[in-house]
Formats: C-alpha cells, structure tokens, sequence
C-alpha cells in the first residue's frame, strides 16, 4: 500500500503536469485546493520533488511551482521512491534500497524471497510503465482512489 504522502504527490502531479507547457509556475495553493491536500503536508512533498529534480520552483510574486521534465518523463515507480522508499514488499529483493533479511539463514535458498521478487517485478512493470502523462490521458485506467470492495 503506498502512503498517503505518496498519492498525494501524485495527485500534486497531475495538476503540475496539466499546466505543463504553460512556462507558469503554480501556486501550492491552487494545487491544495484542486486536490484537497492540506498546504503544509504539500510544501513538504513539493519540496523532496524539487530536490529529486522532477520539480523547479520560483521564488517571490508569480512564483510557485512546475515540472522540470515532461509529464511522459516522470513514472509512478520514480515518484513512490522518492516519497516512501522501498518499492519492494522485503529489503532483500530491493532494487535500490537492498538489506539482509534478520531472519533469513541463507537468502540463496529461501523460497520466499523467490516470490517476493515476483511481486516485486509484477508492481515495478506497472509502475515504471506508467507515467503523470498516461494519468493526464486516461483517468480511468490509472485510478488513485482506493477502490470499493464489498466483503460480507
């Protein structure tokens, strides 16, 4: 499950990259109200975008916020790294975060750690071939919101 931080630079994204081309920074504002984002929860995540370089931003009167690169450019799996971490479901099959698992005599022939890759690689296919640009495109295929399951 990714963070809320998480969905919610997405969503800061989407708006960021439905302005791109524009040359015109947006305001943390207009993003918060746009998608309901608490502003000081925004300027946090806004700004760990910006040190990664998918954001610059501009000081003073007409300053704000914009993307540094394309929409097409910037994919789910860059973003959710660069808010939350880890993509992987254990540290052992990370890709850039790897750490020996404490309860693991010999990683090599755990069976689990096999399946865990396969996940791993399952969400990484979906997350790095999504981008803020197929978001942009088609709202129904990429849905942020948390789907509705009736468990009885």
């Amino acid at each position: 499950m990714i963070s809320k931080k998480a969905k919610y630079a997405l969503k800061a994204l989407k708006v960021l990259g439905q302005e791109f081309g524009n040359q015109k920074p947006v305001l943390i504002s207009y993003i918060a109200e746009q998608e309901k984002i608490p502003k000081k929860f925004l300027e946090a995540i806004l700004l760990d975008l910006r040190n990664h370089g998918i954001l610059q931003s501009q000081k003073g009167k007409g300053g704000g916020y914009m993307l540094r690169i394309p929409p097409a450019e910037v994919n789910f799996a860059k973003v959710l790294r660069i808010i939350d971490g880890p993509i992987s479901p254990t540290l052992c099959v990370s890709l850039y975060f790897y750490g020996k698992c404490d309860d693991c005599a010999d990683e090599h022939t755990c069976t689990l750690r096999n399946v865990m890759r396969d996940w791993r690689d399952a969400n990484l296919h979906v997350l790095e071939q999504t981008t803020i640009a197929d978001l942009l495109e088609n709202k129904a295929a990429v849905n942020l919101e948390t789907p509705q399951t009736n468990i009885e």
